[in-house]
């Protein structure tokens, strides 16, 4: 393939629709804030800082336990995205292991690693599978586009009804829905029960 053949048209397009619905049916970025709150806990306990000749060393005593916070926060933070039902608790384990790594990782990475394990946690404890969209009911007065309340259009495709098969109807020519409301009988659904 060369520098000059284009790529297949929309192929790019494609692939970030087709990443935009994934990402949007799980809690991605919590799952991102927690695996990425995981790096700097993990990292800041081992690391040598080198000013000039002199190297400062950051290492804690606990440098084990740093190391386990911030490997879970990771794997924590990877389980939001492939498996989207354990968001509550992933979500609680986060806030927990972002508190104790205050007092076992250096203040909790510097605090870079401690708050985004925090607002990760919190977003997957909060974060809700969304419900596919609904049609709106016509306005109140309006019947749908330019016909009046009396006159709404069927949708297409139904069938009509069947004028040869009787519909059952009660005593002032309305359909009988079994409900026992209507407004020609005076009943608004509510029994005596007596």
């Amino acid at each position: 393939m060369s520098a000059e053949t284009p790529a297949a048209a929309g192929q790019f397009t494609r692939r970030r629709l087709q990443f935009r619905a994934w990402r949007g049916a799980r809690p991605f970025w919590a799952g991102l804030f927690v695996a990425l709150g995981g790096l700097p806990i993990a990292y800041f306990p081992y690391a040598n800082l080198q000013i000039g000749h002199l190297t400062l060393a950051m290492s804690t005593t606990a440098g084990a336990g740093s190391l386990i916070i911030g490997v879970l926060l990771v794997v924590l933070g990877v389980s939001l995205w492939f498996q989207k039902h354990v968001r509550v608790f992933a979500g609680v384990a986060a806030i927990l292991l972002a508190l104790v790594s205050i007092p076992v990782s250096n203040l909790g990475g510097f605090l870079i690693g401690f708050l985004l394990a925090l607002v990760g946690g919190a977003m997957a404890v909060s974060w809700v599978p969304g419900e596919p969209p609904q049609a709106e009911p016509p306005l109140e007065g309006k019947g749908t586009g330019d016909a009046p309340e009396s006159v709404v259009p069927e949708a297409p495709g139904t069938p009509a009804p069947d004028a040869t098969v009787p519909q059952p109807r009660d005593g002032a020519g309305e359909p009988n829905d079994l409900s026992g409301t209507s407004p020609a009988n005076g009943a608004n659904g509510r029994h005596s029960a007596g």
